[in-house]
């Protein structure tokens, strides 16, 4: 290798030898020979000639091999110092100090330009970078935490910045920058096992005067910008305003210092619609900038028109990007052209604040532009996906794609009448639009050819769809209902006279079974109507005020065996169940009902979980459930991990009668059962389902609050023995046969009874007697004078006598009008001899 000339060779500041150890090793080698001279010398007769001679041999040809190896340069004895290798080269030639030091700060290297950094700070001697530091308050930190990185044998980079007149600037307020690094170098040859450290030390103060410059000119620009007579905001592709200049600030009424990147929404600051308008963006990968007249909205509320020259371009991958947006004020007073401005602004409000999605469609059927509302009405508020060039067949229903472009080749033809087309969207079937289509007659240089006009008309099908299922259930019901309260007459002269003929019957009688058969099958027909006024809300209701984890928890031994082996149960309460004021039984049945549901869709078996909680009004209020009102709730799930419901099913599940069982496994009534029984108890059910995962039916019971005025009343449990009294009562009842039972089932216990067949009757009888009766029990429904009308009359002249009402209806339908009567009682048919009795023995003791 050739060596590198002295005189162009930049030569170091300071260097140390590490190693030192060369002339050591000659002085050993010499006493080694020296020794062995004097060992001849005095034992020279006692060492055999062969042997002296083997030696001296040896010695010469270490001597010959030790002179070849140096002339070849195989070893040396002590480090030469021929001239600067490459790497010290390198090192030398940096344009910036660099130091070779051990962890303990003692130098043994620092090249050329470190040198000239000392002798331009007028130091006499080379001192290690923690020490020329040492001087400058200003960077006793920053010196610190790198000399602990060199002590831990960490890399650390720091930025120095000194500014008064010290050892390392000679110009005060002259500020001047440093970059200092430090980090560990591998362990070298000759370095005796120290760790040995690099720093270097650069003058960065030209570099950070440039970066201040452009920081400078870029706050002047950006003052300029804010400045500007015209406004500027720009957005991000979720519709967050990243950037507001100041006067469009000042137009709105925000305060600049206030804002945030990212803290206004497009959405606040442009009325209605217009946050999807601006966000719908051109076609994939291009940029256009088109001019929008709108409105902006202060933030007072009040309205700014404006014209906007927007551009939103969207990605390659078809996401938004970030939009530029420039704003002219077009406020009265601004445009010189008062009329021309006016009418702009009145169009640009006509056009993008009518109820209507409008857009203009080019001779393919593919969108050229849109007003406001039309991403709100098709769903792409938030600018999905770019709406420019999009054909407008995409966006509605596949089946409804042929009228619509059949109506749009029409349009072009100039035809005036067009149906309108009726169809859902194609993203969300749950939304639907009515589309008007008309065309263009005369678009001469625009590609506008059809205009095309869409109305929401989501609400008005869903009140359709629920106004045609309520008339069709409350036919069902009316219906229902008429025919349970018939059946209920003569389910009640069938148990009463079963009861009757039971009396004068023994069980070993032959005649006494096939009575009990009778009545057991009339009860069983009784369980039938029930239902029947369940789902037709018309069955009474013995409400009491209930905890529903107790009643949960005591059906669970039967949830269990309703279930069987192959499907697991688990319950789950929340803590401090609030109560509820409902029928035990009836809502143990429709809790009931919903786990053999579940047990029905898990043939192969499953899991059941049944859970209660609370929910508050301020839960209640983000579900999404249609017409529940927010308010504070029980909630009873019923879970299964079953096959799911199909949507065409879900929709059905609570009619009657509609089953998917095989033909004779099911009636179809009840999850309609169910479903009437919450209704009329105030509540709520809805199943959220998914195929293949399973069902969960939640209800919804409304939160029961003590009235500390209006306590609830317990409703006795003690059974009253003696059914037998001398009382006078009236019977009222329109059905012969029921009558006929009540008089013979009361008349045996010893009450002296009279009947009437209607309120009218009644009335004529109570003027005979002159109202001597302890009790009137009569019908509700009846000809001519039903019975709270007949209760009306008779309270005129006899306001002490009390009342029994009976009917197969409500007992709230019945109480209209009746609630601070406490003499009214109610009676639900059919009843059989023993309630009769027991009623009537209640009422007249005044136990209830």
């Amino acid at each position: 290798m050739t060596p590198l000339a002295q005189d162009s060779y930049p030569q170091p500041a300071a260097r140390s030898r590490l190693g030192g150890g060369g002339v050591w090793r000659v002085i050993l080698l010499s006493a080694c020979f020296v020794g062995l001279a004097v060992a001849y010398s005095i034992f020279g007769d006692q060492i055999p000639a062969d042997m002296l001679l083997l030696v001296l041999g040896v010695l010469a040809v270490i001597g010959v091999f030790c002179l070849f190896g140096l002339a070849a340069g195989l070893f040396k004895i002590a480090h030469s110092d021929d001239g600067p290798a490459l790497q010290n080269a390198i090192v030398d030639s940096l344009d910036y100090g660099a130091v070779v030091a051990d962890r303990e700060g003692r130098i043994i290297y620092a090249n050329a330009a470190y040198g000239e950094l000392i002798a331009g700070l007028n130091r006499k001697s080379v001192v290690s970078v923690p020490r020329l530091f040492a001087s400058a308050a200003e960077a006793s930190e920053a010196i610190y935490r790198l000399s602990r990185a060199a002590h831990d044998g960490r890399r650390a980079v720091e930025d120095i910045r000194l500014t008064e007149g010290d050892a390392l600037n000679g110009v005060a307020n002259q500020p001047v920058w440093y970059r200092v690094s430090v980090q560990i170098l591998p362990e070298i040859e000759g370095a005796g096992g120290k760790k040995l450290v690099l720093w270097s030390v650069e003058n960065i103060s030209r570099d950070r005067e440039r970066q201040e410059n452009i920081f400078l000119e870029l706050q002047k620009a950006i003052d300029y910008l804010d400045h500007a007579p015209a406004g500027f905001f720009s957005t991000d592709g979720r519709g967050k305003i990243q950037y507001l200049n100041a006067t469009l600030a000042h137009w709105l009424g925000y305060d600049l210092a206030e804002f945030d990147a990212g803290s206004l929404r497009l959405s606040e600051i442009v009325r209605g619609d217009g946050s999807g308008l601006l966000l719908g963006g051109s076609n994939d990968g291009q940029i256009k900038t088109e001019v929008i007249d709108i409105d902006l909205v202060k933030r007072d509320g009040t309205n700014l028109p404006v014209r906007l020259l927007h551009r939103a371009a969207r990605l390659a991958e078809g996401d938004l990007g970030e939009t530029r947006t420039l704003v002219l004020d077009r406020a009265p007073g601004v445009d010189a052209s008062e009329e021309l401005r006016n009418a702009e602004v009145r169009f640009s409000r006509f056009f993008n604040d009518t109820p209507f999605a409008i857009a203009a469609l080019d001779e393919s059927g593919k969108i050229v532009r849109t007003n406001a509302p039309f991403s709100r009405t098709f769903g792409n508020e938030h600018g999905e996906k770019a709406t420019e060039g999009l054909p407008l067949t995409e966006l509605v229903a596949p089946e409804a794609s042929s009228r619509f472009i059949n109506a749009i080749e029409t349009a072009k033809s100039n035809q005036s009448t067009i149906e309108p087309v009726d169809t859902v969207l194609a993203a969300n079937e749950e939304r639907s639009v009515r589309l008007y289509v008309t065309g263009v007659a005369d678009a001469g240089d625009s590609d506008e050819r059809v205009i095309v006009y869409a109305m929401d008309t989501t609400e008005q099908r869903v009140l359709e769809q629920q106004f045609a299922q309520s008339q069709k259930m409350q036919a069902v019901g009316q219906l229902a209902g008429g025919i349970a309260h018939d059946l209920n007459n003569i389910l009640t002269a069938i148990i009463g006279f079963s009861d009757l003929l039971l009396l004068n019957l023994r069980p070993n009688d032959p005649s006494f079974k096939d009575t009990m058969e009778i009545k057991q099958n009339a009860n069983r027909a009784a369980g039938l109507v029930r239902q029947l006024l369940a789902f037709s809300r018309r069955q009474t209701l013995r409400l009491e005020v209930l905890e529903v984890s107790l009643l949960v928890d005591d059906l669970t031994v039967l949830f269990k065996r309703l279930i069987g082996d192959s499907i697991t149960l688990s319950v789950d309460h929340a803590p401090n169940i609030w109560p509820v004021r409902a029928d035990h039984i009836q809502l143990e049945q429709v809790v009931i009902n919903l786990v053999v549901n579940a047990r029905d869709a898990m043939p192969e078996g499953g899991s059941v979980k049944i859970r209660t909680s609370n929910v508050e009004e301020s839960v209640a209020a983000t579900f999404n459930y249609r017409g529940m009102p927010a308010a504070d709730y029980v909630l009873i799930e019923v879970e299964d991990s079953g096959t799911g419901i199909p949507p065409e099913v879900l929709a059905k599940i609570f009619e009657p009668f509609f089953t998917t069982k095989d033909i004779g496994k099911g009636t179809g009534l009840g999850l309609s059962t169910v479903y009437g029984i919450v209704k009329q108890t105030g509540g709520f059910i809805y199943a959220d389902t998914e195929l293949g995962q399973g069902t969960t039916f939640k209800i919804f019971l409304p939160r029961y609050v003590r009235k500390e005025e209006k306590p609830e009343q317990i409703e006795q449990q003690t059974k009253v023995r003696d059914l037998t009294g001398q009382e006078r009562i009236l019977i009222v009842e329109d059905e012969d046969s029921v009558r006929a039972f009540a008089s013979r089932a009361l008349s045996s216990a010893g009450y002296v009874v009279h009947e009437a067949d209607s309120g009218v009757d009644a009335l004529e009888v109570l003027e005979e007697i002159d109202g001597e009766i302890e009790l009137l029990i009569s019908d509700v429904v009846m000809p001519e004078m039903d019975g709270p009308t007949l209760l009306t009359h008779m309270r005129e002249r006899y306001p002490e006598i009390k009342v029994i009402f009976v009917s197969g209806y409500a007992e709230e339908n019945i109480r209209k009008g009746l609630e601070d009567d406490s003499s009214v009682e109610f009676l639900a048919k059919p009843f059989s001899l023993k309630q009769l009795a027991q009623k009537v023995k209640t009422v007249l003791e005044g136990a209830e």
